[in-house]
């Protein structure tokens, strides 16, 4: 039987529970290449496993090329349920502070965040604060505008390793990490990101591309 988006259970888990989302039946190496109907499944397909298992935190998350930690070349989503809210969420103190705008659309606006932390780091969020993204009806148009954001950054950059995940916290939002720069002992050691692209600078950039429909 044809299927558009399919979840399977992860071959080699690191948690009690972790699923692999397939984004499309078709081969596709990049979430950047996906329509804007397969990104609406995709969202569709995380909020279903949220509601077949809605206890724990579940932390939804791409990893895209290898140096971003990806053993499969298709497109895919990671998705791993958590005992409990991880402690980087629990130690949120007030909304983030706003970044750089690149494109403001539908209730949401993609950004390079302020002090980014490695060159063209970006967040989606709603214009609009809002709890549980999971449930929201801005989930899909996040998809969708994670999928321009990486399709402005390979305008910029080429192809480009990089993860992402969705923060489900008191503001849920998604937040896209870049690989181009290597992590090293300071930013691992101490949490101190050497980041040598202002944001600014990066969301000049990325604001600047002119892409086709898609």
């Amino acid at each position: 039987m044809p299927w558009a988006v399919r979840v399977v259970p992860n071959l080699y888990p690191a948690l009690r529970r972790q699923e692999v989302v397939v984004h499309t039946a078709r081969h596709s190496r990049s979430l950047a290449e996906l329509s804007g109907e397969e990104l609406d499944l995709v969202a569709e397909a995380w909020r279903r496993r949220r509601v077949a298992e809605p206890r724990g935190y579940l932390h939804a998350s791409i990893n895209e090329g290898a140096a971003a930690g990806a053993s499969l070349a298709h497109s895919h989503s990671q998705l791993a349920w958590l005992p409990e809210v991880p402690p980087l969420i629990q130690r949120e103190r007030g909304p983030p502070r706003r970044g750089s705008p690149i494109v403001e659309r539908g209730g949401l606006i993609l950004e390079c965040p302020w002090a980014s932390r490695v060159p063209y780091e970006l967040v989606i969020r709603p214009i609009r604060a809002e709890r549980g993204g999971f449930g929201s009806g801005l989930l899909a148009p996040a998809l969708r505008l994670l999928g321009e954001a990486m399709r402005r950054l390979r305008a910029v950059e080429g192809p480009v390793a990089w993860n992402a995940w969705l923060h489900d916290g008191s503001e849920w939002h998604l937040e896209i990490f870049p690989r181009l720069s290597v992590l090293a002992a300071l930013e691992l050691g101490a949490g101190v990101f050497v980041n040598t692209l202002p944001p600014e600078h990066a969301a000049e950039a990325l604001r600047a591309v002119d892409l086709p429909e898609h």
